[in-house]
Order: C-alpha cells, then sequence, then structure tokens
C-alpha cells in the first residue's frame, strides 16, 4: 500500500528512485518492460556483458532508441535516460544509484556482485534465487550489518510465497505448508538439455525461429525438479519454513485440491509435518494433465488453532477451499508476473527500506544429485544440464553430511563414481577453496551451523 504515493512524491522532490539493472535476459527485461512507464523510478544504467543484445531486448521492451542513449552514467542522471554499459562494477560504484536489480542467474556473478553493491552502500533486489540458495542466509546478514536492503524479487513466486505466509501468520493462522505449482514427472529428473524439448513441445508453442533463442539449459532447470528445490528453499530460509526430508514430493492437485493434499499424512495429506514447503504438479504420474492446475502459481495452506472452532466454521462459510474436515484452508494466487511485477521491490527497498521476503535462517539447501551414473574424472555443468538436478534437503542434514550445494557444482570435476540418484558430497569433487562463491558459502555454513539461527 502507498508504494504509488510514494514514488509519486519522489517525482514531485526531482529525486526518482534511481536503479541499476544487472542482466538484461528475460526477468530483467520484463523489468525494464515497466520501469519505463513507473513513475518516480529512473533506471539509471543496465550493465550486461553484451551491450548489443541489451539495446536489442530494451528495442523488444518498446523503449525508444533516445532513451538508452546516454553516454556515461553522469549523462543518463543529467538528462533522465539509461546508459548501457558492460562495466557492472563501475555501475555499482556509482554513488548516486540507490538500487541494484541482480538478474543474472548465475550463483557465483549474483554473489560476487551483491558483496560489491553492499560495500557500496546499494539496496540488492536478489532476482538471482540460485545465489539466494546458495548463501542468501550469509548475503542478508551482511547486508544488514551494512545498513541497506537484501530482497527477493517480487513478481518471482519464492517472494509472493513469503507474502502468503506473512499475511497468514498476521492473521493469527498457523501455517501448513506453501509453495507452489509446476509441472513435474518423475521421469523429468532425468531431463537433459537434448531431452528437455519433447517434454517442452508437448505444453509450450514455441515457433520454429524462436528455438534459437532459448537457452535449454535454463528451460530444463525448470523442468527436471531444480528450479522447484531452489526456489522451495529460498522460501524456508525467508520464512522459517522447512524442508521434508526427502525434499518435495510433487503431489498432482487442483487449485481446489492444495488444502486436501498439502496436509500431513496423519490428517489425510501427503506432507511429513506441518510447517514444510511442497510443490503441487500440473501432471498426474499416468501423464496426464490436471485439471484447474496451479501450474504458474502460488499457495499457503493453513488453520486456525484447535481451540477455535469458530475460525474454522468460517473457512466454509466464506468458501475458504477447506479440506473435507473443514480445519484446514487454502489461499492461491493464480499466476505470478516475474518481471512486470518487480519494481514492487525496488521500491519497497528504496522507500520504505523494507524486503520483499529476505533470509532469516537456514533452514534449507540444494543439494546437485546424480541424473544419471556418473564417473570420476567428468566436469559437472551445474544446474539444468547433464549430470545433476537439484533436491531440496533440510540444511540440518546438508551440513551434517557433507551435501555439495547445487550452486557450487558447475565447472568442477568428480574425484569418484556417483551412482544415479545418489546426492554428491562436497568430498565427491574437486573444487577451488579461494574461490569467493566457495569461501562466501563456507562463511554461511559455519555462521548458521545450528539451521533456525537467525539473521
Amino acid at each position: 500500500m502507498n508504494l504509488h504515493k510514494m514514488l509519486l512524491q519522489r517525482q514531485a522532490d526531482g529525486r526518482p528512485v534511481t536503479v541499476g539493472v544487472v542482466g538484461a535476459g528475460k526477468f530483467g527485461t520484463m523489468f525494464l518492460a515497466q520501469a519505463r512507464t513507473t513513475a518516480g523510478m529512473h533506471v539509471v544504467a543496465v550493465a550486461d556483458l553484451n551491450v548489443a543484445r541489451a539495446k536489442s531486448q530494451l528495442k523488444m521492451a518498446s523503449w525508444p532508441d533516445e532513451q538508452s542513449a546516454a553516454t556515461s552514467l553522469d549523462d543518463a542522471l543529467k538528462n533522465g535516460s539509461t546508459f548501457l554499459t558492460n562495466d557492472t562494477e563501475a555501475m555499482i560504484r556509482h554513488p548516486a544509484i540507490e538500487v541494484i536489480v541482480e538478474a543474472t542467474g548465475d550463483p557465483k556473478t549474483g554473489i560476487r556482485l551483491c558483496m560489491a553493491a553492499i560495500n557500496n552502500g546499494k539496496h540488492v533486489v536478489m532476482v538471482n534465487v540460485e545465489a539466494d540458495a546458495l548463501a542468501g542466509p550469509i548475503l542478508a546478514r551482511k547486508a544488514e550489518a551494512a545498513g541497506v536492503v537484501y530482497s527477493l524479487a517480487w513478481g518471482d513466486q519464492p517472494a509472493l510465497v513469503c507474502e502468503h505466509v506473512d499475511w497468514a501468520k498476521a492473521a493469527g493462522f498457523r501455517i501448513v505448508s506453501a509453495g507452489k505449482g509446476t509441472r513435474y514427472h518423475p521421469t523429468y529428473h532425468a531431463s537433459t538439455p537434448d531431452t528437455v524439448w519433447s517434454i517442452l513441445d508437448r505444453y509450450m508453442k514455441f515457433r520454429d525461429e524462436d528455438r534459437g533463442s532459448i537457452n535449454p539449459k535454463m528451460f530444463n532447470s525448470f523442468v527436471d525438479g531444480t528450479k522447484s528445490g531452489i526456489e522451495m528453499t529460498a522460501i524456508c530460509n525467508a520464512t522459517g519454513l522447512h524442508s521434508q526430508t526427502e525434499g518435495l514430493s510433487f503431489p498432482p492437485a487442483t487449485r481446489f485440491e492444495v488444502a486436501e493434499i498439502c496436509k500431513p499424512k496423519s490428517a489425510g495429506g501427503v506432507l511429513e509435518k506441518a510447517g514444510v514447503t511442497e510443490v503441487t504438479s500440473s501432471v498426474y504420474r499416468d501423464g496426464t494433465d490436471v485439471p484447474h492446475n496451479l501450474v504458474m502459481g502460488t499457495y499457503v495452506v493453513f488453520e486456525a488453532t484447535q481451540d477455535n472452532d469458530y475460525s474454522r466454521r468460517c473457512f466454509v462459510e466464506y468458501s475458504m477451499l477447506p479440506d473435507k474436515t473443514g480445519q484446514y484452508a487454502a489461499l492461491y494466487r493464480p499466476i505470478h508476473m516475474i518481471g512486470l511485477e518487480l519494481g514492487i521491490s525496488v521500491a519497497s527497498a528504496a522507500l520504505r527500506r523494507e524486503a520483499t521476503g529476505a533470509p532469516i535462517c537456514f533452514n534449507s539447501d540444494v543439494v546437485a544429485t546424480a541424473k544419471r551414473a556418473l564417473k570420476a574424472g567428468e566436469m559437472l555443468d551445474g544446474e539444468g544440464g547433464f549430470c545433476v538436478w537439484g533436491k531440496q534437503t533440510p540444511a540440518a542434514a546438508s551440513l551434517e553430511k557433507g551435501y555439495l550445494p547445487l550452486g557450487l557444482s558447475h565447472d568442477v570435476k568428480l574425484k569418484r563414481d556417483i551412482p544415479e540418484g545418489q546426492r554428491l558430497l562436497w568430498d565427491d569433487v574437486e573444487f577451488d577453496a579461494t574461490d569467493l562463491a566457495v569461501r562466501t558459502r563456507r562463511e554461511m555454513e559455519a555462521a548458521f551451523s545450528r539451521p533456525n539461527t537467525t539473521a
């Protein structure tokens, strides 16, 4: 509430919220499409390794050429235009930029740039949920110590679920489960960038001319279960919810069955306990589609206290999508608009100094898990690749057993054979202990050695 009013005041004062965007991919471009028409917000610069591609992306996002014609950061600030650059560090260092949007999608890059932004007194909107899943709790702690905001990205599902959870808790309800929908089948865990098209073509109608611009490795991370594990980990660490022992089970469910299915087994559902994340599937195990599914949506399942019969009666009276017993109820959002909604996070960070979701603990992790039998000497290729997928795992188990975080499973060599389906260990790979991402992750493991340690 009132963010638009606050933005208008900044505009009237001649002090629009100044933003630097890193990465002109899909998410970044969607944000830029809306930022151009958001009163009180000024995208000072867009940093991308390929400036020509960034220019093309802006044109696709309906930007007039003159809007991105600034010759420097200072020129952009003076004339209200936007500077396109491949010098991300210089953009982050500029004192006039308030908020950095990190939208590269690479966890190591995300950690490095987030640290640079914090060290330069910038608020960070971490679109890069891969980096958040790898080291978000320690990054949020560092941001707080520096007096800046570290925030998940509104419009992406983790931030929306955090809002669901906050709403339910603030209304006095007990959280049973929270999560999202996706398209899932057990066979998808073996999907690779070469085979993913057979799955994508069943429900996404790509034109032939579009295929060349699509990154199959990125799309495969959504299909093989990895992205779900990453996003549910971000939610757990930002809300205090927990991972189930074996991670996500992806039960098929319509949006109207969520409260019936995403409740504990002891109450007739599929969860091992209350207070966890789960992702529902839009595909039945026989391969047929679930009607009225929640494939692009988010949800929370909640309950009133045991001594509150009145509230449970209201669940039914006001059509709160209760389960058959009336004890549990659900709230869902059918869609998410990713980058088109990101301005909410930018405005909230700059104007309220408030995150739209941020890690408060280390309850959940995402662990590299073998897609097939792997051989010693192989080079792993990380998220969405041919070797591993990301399995959500309780942080306590990850720390105890020394599991390898998914975000550090790219371009590392295996030291021993790994059977299909086994979670990898740090000791299974050769890694560079001096690497910034490795050091940051190790620092987080030491700082949050006991799950539920808050930031």
